[in-house]
């Protein structure tokens, strides 16, 4: 199909829907079951930019930023752009030892309950077969449809599959290349991979390209339907279950095809019989139209809708680098039980090497994560927020790009909520408790019970108008977080 016969199609799907390309109808749609209760899934951040392995996933961009780091290492490495540029690393991109049902063997086994893939970053190459994109993995480098294993892996596993498409910010992305002499020109035969690299000297000299604000000028129209296009090709072709975008289409200019493929989605959804959402971030939907995403952080409260923080277990780069560093598995469990506590789900991000395989760090820290759940998951999964999600001093910051250790002390505790049992996770694990939140003050004892989740034993537990009191049998043996289990008068 033509980009225009596309088109026709998805407002052929929409007049006919029961979701319209307006907020009102929009607003409407519920956040799926599966993801309100699953709670924890796996980003995958694969590509060509895991060549290089240098800087970070943005290497495509900063090479050709001259002065950066990326481009003065990529003079040195590969030689002048002109001669080796980013379209030269695909051949190198093989991807050999990739197997997709290995994969989700080990997001499974970390406790994982939905997987999505980047089908395309930035850099405009598909990890998807598509008609749109001769720039793709299932033609070039690796010469396999990733992103269809790895749905067909999830399916045989028992995993939900989702996608993310990053396409929206290739339309200024590698723009700085037309600043000197490379290989981006738009008379070179392989333009079509860079195209359009639109460059304009106001926008074009921010390390950003144009300005992530709604009133900045958007790109074209032809940019827009192609974009629509594509994006609306990969949902019927692949019917991922939750669609990602990043930051880029809070621009103005993209609010009306916005809706348009929203409509779409949730229209085929309903034909498909599945339970889908968007994620976003910023004010790019309206609120209940879609999932609010904070990317590196985290809402400081418990927020009313289900909302998503994504970050990745690298801390310099979504995408693999050689000299990444990692979060412990105890910063990942701690910032899992504060955002489920908060109403949200966590989207754990790991940066496969260029030949499929992963790095020692993150697979130990995949592993420590899936053993962990298996003892305290009955906390996390099919829960809610409690009527406060923490008691202690300690708290995460709040805001996008916010991460950052948190030094939790054995009186910080956060709160989920099941079937008449709070579910109070201790952030700093010791042997005694004091819940100052459950006390006899005003309501009386107002808990029945107390377990505690694993291998050790709860010796004694009282509720007075201090709080609740508990001992255990003996000292907690690991450092990560403890949940004790309170049944509810």
């Amino acid at each position: 199909m033509t980009v225009q016969e596309y088109l026709r199609q998805i407002d052929g799907v929409i007049e006919k829907g029961a979701y319209k390309d307006n907020w009102p109808s929009l607003c409407r749609h519920e956040t799926p079951e599966w993801y309100r209760r699953g709670k924890f899934g796996i980003f995958i951040h694969w590509g060509v930019y895991s060549v290089p392995a240098f800087g970070s996933e943005w290497y495509s961009r900063m090479m050709y930023v001259p002065g950066s780091r990326e481009y003065e290492h990529h003079l040195a490495t590969y030689g002048p752009h002109k001669q080796f540029g980013y379209k030269d690393f695909i051949p190198m991109f093989r991807a050999e030892r990739f197997d997709a049902d290995r994969w989700i063997s080990l997001f499974k086994d970390a406790g994982a309950r939905f997987v999505m893939p980047v089908c395309e970053h930035h850099d405009g190459f598909a990890m998807y077969d598509t008609d749109f994109n001769r720039w793709n993995a299932a033609r070039m480098g690796p010469c396999r449809n990733v992103a269809g294993e790895l749905k067909a892996a999830c399916e045989r596993q028992g995993l939900t599959f989702c996608a993310s498409t990053h396409r929206a910010e290739h339309y200024f992305f590698m723009n700085m290349g037309r600043t000197f002499d490379s290989d981006i020109t738009p008379d070179s035969p392989d333009f079509d991979f860079y195209w359009p690299a639109h460059y304009e000297r106001k926008l074009g000299e921010d390390m950003f390209g144009t300005c992530e604000t709604v009133d900045d000028v958007g790109p074209t129209e032809e940019w827009l339907r192609d974009w629509t296009a594509r994006t609306c090709e990969l949902i019927d072709r692949y019917q991922p279950k939750l669609l990602y975008f990043d930051w880029w289409i809070q621009n103005q200019s993209y609010k009306p095809y916005l809706k348009k493929i929203a409509a779409y989605y949730y229209n085929r959804a309903l034909e498909w019989g599945e339970q889908v959402t968007i994620d976003y971030k910023h004010n790019a939907f309206a609120p209940g139209a879609g999932t609010l995403d904070i990317e590196r952080g985290a809402l400081g409260h418990i927020f009313a809708s289900p909302w998503q923080t994504d970050t990745a277990i690298g801390n310099q780069s979504w995408g693999y680098r050689r000299d990444n560093t990692y979060k412990s598995a105890y910063e990942v469990a701690t910032t899992l039980i504060d955002v489920v506590s908060k109403n949200g789900m966590l989207l754990l991000n790991i940066g496969p090497k260029p030949d499929g395989t992963f790095t020692d760090e993150e697979t130990a820290v995949l592993a420590d994560i899936g053993a962990w759940l298996k003892v305290n998951g009955e906390g996390i999964y099919d829960t809610v927020p409690y009527k406060w999600y923490r008691e202690g001093e300690h708290k995460a910051a709040s805001g996008m790009f916010s991460e950052g250790k948190v030094a939790y002390e054995e009186t910080d505790f956060r709160f989920t909520y099941k079937d008449g049992c709070v579910y109070a996770f201790q952030m700093k694990p010791a042997k005694t408790a004091l819940l100052t939140t459950f006390h006899t003050d005003r309501c009386g004892v107002c808990v029945k019970d107390v377990e505690i989740l694993g291998d050790n034993a709860v010796e004694r537990f009282a509720c007075d108008n201090t709080g609740l009191h508990i001992e255990l049998k003996n000292a907690p043996v690991s450092a990560m977080p403890q949940c004790f289990k309170l049944t509810l008068a």
